[in-house]
């Protein structure tokens, strides 16, 4: 008989077992087709379409994916956003199995996740950790910088990549993206809301347009006696730990160690909500930020421009 933790892991992955796929790629070098990477996605429609990494299926000329019952498919990347590092795919068959989006918002430090991929190319290997910290900003190996990762102890190792992350109800809270080389027991994952946002951009456009601020962040709580004074909705803040100084946040004024508490006149109480508000409507408009910097409430002005590609 099962102990309870084991029980709801096992469900847990029976209920997204099945909508999880393998990644593999080929790229033309020098006019041959080669192996090229692989990864992990799963199916988040009936319809076929796949939720993945940008960055395992980036520079493919072939993508073919293998369902659970060993059946493959070729697949059709339908967009790709690396400010994410999500992309989409589509197979073209019917009576697919299909993952249940869940709101990464509700996720608390210390809750129980559980990651699904092909590490090695070992297919629908499960692991299991806690989620550490909310909210990080991680800067890749290449440079690029992602927004809205959830941070977890889980073992993920090459091939993980593009799986899904979640939780004891089986419901995909996030997308399984990267490990920093050297570190042990930190793993990072895009949050499921960011990529039901990307997502839906990339079926319609191909594409997504958006505008940026410069700055690497994290999710804090606000001291209460600050909340208390001013009288704050909320006790979260984004936590501005760094900035690119030629970006619009280097040009505001904005400093490190200042706490971003609203952008435009709406609350920035987690990274998600930022993440909406930098939409293609902010490019080349000036907007209101107001910060915390030490016990004092500052307003600022700021003028998001388009992402740079």
């Amino acid at each position: 008989m099962l102990d309870s933790f084991s029980s709801l892991v096992v469900n847990a992955v029976d209920k997204v077992k099945n909508a999880v796929v393998k990644i593999d790629t080929t790229r033309r070098i020098r006019g041959r087709e080669q192996n090229g990477g692989a990864g992990s996605g799963f199916i988040f429609s009936s319809d076929g379409y796949i939720l993945t990494n940008s960055h395992v299926v980036h520079g493919a000329s072939g993508i073919k994916v293998t369902l659970l019952d060993g059946s493959v498919e070729q697949a059709e990347l339908i967009g790709s956003d690396r400010d994410t590092d999500l992309a989409v795919l589509k197979i073209y068959s019917s009576g697919y199995s299909v993952s249940h989006l869940g709101d990464s918002s509700a996720l608390q430090i210390g809750q129980l996740v559980i990651a699904i991929g092909n590490p090695y190319g070992y297919q629908h290997t499960v692991s299991t950790g806690v989620v550490s910290a909310l909210g990080r900003t991680l800067r890749t190996d290449t440079g690029q910088v992602i927004e809205n990762v959830i941070q977890t102890d889980i073992a993920l190792n090459p091939g993980n990549s593009g799986g899904p992350m979640v939780q004891s109800n089986g419901d995909v809270v996030g997308v399984n993206t990267a490990v920093l080389r050297g570190a042990q027991g930190m793993s990072f994952t895009v949050d499921i809301n960011t990529a039901k946002e990307v997502a839906g951009d990339l079926i319609k456009d191909g594409r997504v347009s958006r505008s940026y601020l410069g700055i690497m962040h994290q999710e804090v709580n606000i001291n209460l006696r600050i909340v208390n004074y001013y009288g704050l909705e909320y006790d979260r803040g984004l936590f501005v730990s760094d900035l690119e100084m030629n970006s619009p946040a280097g040009r505001s004024g904005l400093l490190k160690g200042d706490i971003i508490i609203q952008f435009n006149g709406n609350d920035t109480m987690d990274s998600s909500a930022l993440f909406k508000m930098l939409g293609k409507d902010t490019i080349g408009r000036t907007c209101e930020l107001k910060v915390i910097r030490g016990t004092q409430i500052k307003t600022l002005y700021i003028t998001p421009q388009r992402r740079p590609a």
